[in-house]
């Protein structure tokens, strides 16, 4: 390895002092990069320097008001993330206690930020769900007082705007104890039977709303107070493993459909009530089917209902319809491995004559890709070449990467469907990929002995070229 690359090792023989000295040079002008030296030598100190200064940095971005722009959220990814670290990995093993209010404080930095920064993907929120997942690990050792910290996590779970404390009653259940438990409980429950106050008409939002505007307000008030306990009270349910507890904070109507009666037909089966369980799941698919809405969520505990039932051969004919109208490989392999010996060949055979029929072409190849039968995967593309959609460059590109090299015209068919979808469509944007796609077609020409009936990958750039001579943004990548 040569001594100039840059790793742990070759830095590491320039000495401590060149170090230091090309670090200072580095982070002049870069405040994240001081700011995370600062951390480090602080952390030398030991823990309470660390948090001293963790302190100091949460307050600092609490009086923030500027908004964050997109150049600028990175950094501010980062020093969350190193601040995180640094709490679990330096404040946290000696003193848990300092390390618990340190993650709480952090949360309650969400709202700020996230008013401040747009995080539609999402790695601000992450930030605050790895503080929260470190709760479980962090909080016995803590050892709060359980009544204080019911106290705490009801307040936090009523106002948690951003969801940031989403999930926190599950990551401090041990934390709690049954105790602990039972205070939540408590607060929720008396907070629920404390009506909402009725909203001033005569002043503050009242001379803004009016009547009508301040009954809607209230109401809406009301159904998010409501929300939120209900998800609180679930909540300890599930720890407690209450699962009538849990049915309780929905509706009739919320348990017909599919994502909550899927939740609540799983309880009831792991707690042995299959029964009740197959009610659930099959009332809420009725509802669904009423609707036009598809039942993919049900679909598995359904059968989960039946095994559970004794009733094998009716979950053995739910599979295969399922798969039948979805072509789904693990509905599939389920259904095999139910079958008696040597029966399981024949079935695989007639689910592969449904995928090679499939109206939904792309459906069928993913499923042979996944399977996988590469062999029959490639006489679909070949027979049905035209009913690829070059837009699907999900499924179109790992098939033709999946099928290079035992089947080489049917990678370059699935990539010429892409190709004349970026050019027909005008899309610029794919035009690199669309360039990429061809020189993959123009490698594999020479192992492609018989194109027939498609055209030759002479013929084929030479249409491309007629017709769309005038594409240079596609043409210059194409050298």
């Amino acid at each position: 390895m040569s001594k100039k690359s840059l790793n742990k090792a070759n830095l590491t023989a320039l000495g401590a002092e060149r170090l230091a000295e090309l670090l200072l040079e580095v982070a002049t002008g870069n405040a994240a990069l001081q700011r995370r030296l600062r951390l480090e030598l602080s952390a030398a100190q030991g823990p309470g320097e660390v948090a001293r200064d963790i302190r100091k940095r949460f307050a600092a971005l609490r009086r923030a008001t500027g908004f964050v722009e997109w150049q600028g959220r990175r950094k501010l990814v980062q020093d969350l993330h190193a601040h995180l670290t640094m709490i679990v990995e330096t404040v946290a093993p000696d003193d848990p206690k300092t390390a618990f209010d340190l993650l709480w404080t952090l949360l309650d930095l969400a709202p700020g930020i996230h008013e401040r920064a747009d995080d539609s993907s999402s790695d601000i929120g992450d930030v605050f769900l790895d503080a929260l997942t470190e709760f479980e690990e962090i909080g016995p050792r803590a050892a709060p007082d359980a009544d204080t910290l019911a106290e705490r996590i009801f307040a936090a779970l009523m106002e948690n705007e951003y969801g940031q404390f989403d999930g926190l009653v599950d990551a401090l259940g041990e934390t709690l104890g049954e105790m602990g438990l039972e205070t939540l409980k408590a607060l929720a429950l008396a907070d629920e039977a404390t009506p909402l106050p009725e909203s001033d008409e005569h002043g503050g939002p009242g001379l803004l709303l009016g009547p009508s505007g301040l009954a809607r307000h209230h109401a809406i008030a009301t159904d998010m107070k409501r929300l939120r306990i209900d998800m609180i009270l679930r909540d300890i349910a599930d720890l407690q493993g209450d699962v009538d507890a849990y049915m309780r904070r929905y509706r009739p109507d919320q348990l017909r459909m599919p994502l909550i009666a899927a939740g609540v037909a799983q309880r009831l089966l792991a707690a042995g009530r299959a029964e009740e369980a197959f009610g659930i799941a099959k009332a809420a698919r009725t509802a669904a089917g009423e609707r036009g809405q598809n039942t993919y969520e049900l679909d598995d505990v359904h059968i989960d209902c039946l095994v559970a039932l004794g009733r094998t051969d009716d979950a053995q004919a739910f599979r295969w319809a399922s798969f039948e109208r979805i072509l789904a490989p693990y509905r599939l392999r389920d259904f095999l491995k139910a079958l008696p010996d040597f029966e399981d060949i024949e079935a695989e055979e007639r689910a592969k004559a449904i995928a090679l029929a499939f109206p939904d072409i792309h459906a069928a190849l993913v499923f042979l890709i996944d399977w996988p039968d590469l062999a029959l995967a490639a006489k679909l593309i070949e027979a049905r070449s035209d009913e690829l959609d070059g837009d699907a460059y999900e499924i179109l590109t790992p098939a033709a990467d999946a099928l290079d090299g035992s089947h080489p015209l049917a990678a370059s068919l699935a990539r010429r469907a892409m190709i004349l979808f970026a050019l027909n469509a005008a899309r610029s944007s794919r035009y690199k990929h669309a360039a990429r796609h061809l020189r993959e077609c123009e490698a594999t020409d020479a192992a492609i002995g018989d194109y027939s009936p498609h055209h030759d990958h002479e013929a084929f750039v030479a249409a491309l070229r007629e017709r769309h001579s005038r594409k240079q943004g596609f043409w210059s990548q194409v050298g």
